[in-house]
This record gives C-alpha cells, structure tokens and sequence, in this order.
C-alpha cells in the first residue's frame, strides 16, 4: 500500500527515539517518558505530542498494534523505516541553533530592576538541578549506562551548574553598581541561557519550528 510521505519534524525525532530507547510502548508511556527527559530540553505541546505515534503509523514508520482485551491500549514499534529514518537523522552532523526566548531577559530589556528576576531564576535552576542530580532521565527510565541518556542528562546538570554561577556574577555586579562589569556578564549569561528551550505566549513550544537543518527521511517504502 503506497503511504503518503510526511515531513517529519523535532516532535517526530522526539517520539522515534523515545520507542526505539522503550521498544515498544503506550501514547500514554512515552508521555511519562518525555516528562522526565526530552521535556527537560525540548518542550512539546501535548496534543501535538500524543497526535504524533498515530500520524506516524499512518506514514510507516511506526508499527501500531491494539491490545485485544483487557484496556485495548494501542502500542507502538519502530518499523525499518522508522528505524532508518531516526539513523539517518542522528547521522547528520548539524542542528538548528538554540532559540533565546526569554521573558526575564525582556523585562530587563524594557527595564526593569534584574536583581528579584534573577534571583527568582536562580531558584528555578536550583530546584531543577537538584531534580536531576537526584533522580536523572537515565535512572528514571531504566536507561543507565546508556550513552545518549547519560551525556544528556550530565548536560543537564553543567547547563543548570553554568546558569547558577552566571547569576551569581550579574547579581553581584548589579549590587556593587559596576554598570559596564554587568551589561557584559548579562550578554554572557543570555549566552548561556541560549540552551533554554523558549516557550510561546501560551507557555507552549513551537518545537517543530527548527527542523531546517535535518535531513529527508527515507520514505517507508525505501525511496528518498
């Protein structure tokens, strides 16, 4: 049966790599997963992210299967061609830069006092890095030792370390009234937050908006 080819954006990748990591898996279990991983770095809306098995099963590249008693949950499975696909886009050496989206650094655009918004972003990487220093996605999801969990979540813990540090020095240069000291550490600490997955007006990521880079996933049937 001829399939109709789909693009497939960071939400697909997102869902391909949770199943190909759990085998096989509930829209129900790979949103528990996500909420202790990929959520942590990239966001995603969560009707788009429980649409996404189905429109991908229809595509080919997932294998969908429905329970025949009991809840009749339906599960998912990589096919070769979602296989393939999740290969082809790992194998690309490029991705799309990190998108700065950040309401705190606006409000001291428009100018407001930076030290009580800091010191309140300050806490949110305190309370996250403890998060992930106690539990981690690898532990949470049975996936210790395992490479790409495992350099995902130390990134984690050196992005929340460096955040930190870096409103430690704005906030104690904004206190000591050393103008020029803190408008250069607060374009460094914009650096640093530029791993911060920016969020909509809604609170909600355009996650899929970024894909530009990747490359075309082979079709289900083998053709590119």
């Amino acid at each position: 049966m001829e399939r109709k080819p789909i693009r497939l954006s960071g939400t697909s990748y997102a869902v391909l790599s949770l199943i190909g990591y759990l085998g096989e898996a509930t829209p129900y279990d790979l949103k528990q997963a996500m909420t202790v991983s990929i959520e942590n770095f990239w966001p995603v809306p969560h009707t788009t992210f429980y649409a996404e098995p189905t429109r991908l099963a229809a595509a080919g590249y997932l294998d969908e299967r429905q329970e025949q008693h009991g809840r009749r949950r339906k599960l998912y499975r990589l096919t070769d061609a979602g296989r393939a696909a999740l290969d082809a886009w790992l194998a690309h050496p490029t991705a799309a830069p990190p998108e700065i989206r950040d309401e705190a650094i606006l409000k001291v655009f428009a100018g407001a006092d930076p030290e009580p918004l800091l010191r309140e972003r300050r806490q949110w990487h305190v309370e996250k890095l403890a998060w992930l220093q106690q539990h981690g996605a690898a532990n949470e999801l049975g996936l210790a030792g395992l490479p790409g969990p495992t350099r995902s979540w130390l990134g984690g813990i050196g992005y929340h370390q460096s955040a930190i540090r870096s409103i430690d020095d704005v906030v104690e240069l904004h206190a000591s009234g050393r103008l020029d000291e803190l408008v250069a550490q607060l374009g460094q600490l914009a650096a640093t937050l530029g791993g911060q997955p920016g969020g909509g007006e809604d609170g909600d990521t355009d996650a899929d908006a970024d894909d530009g880079a990747a490359p075309t996933a082979p079709a289900p049937d083998g053709s590119a």
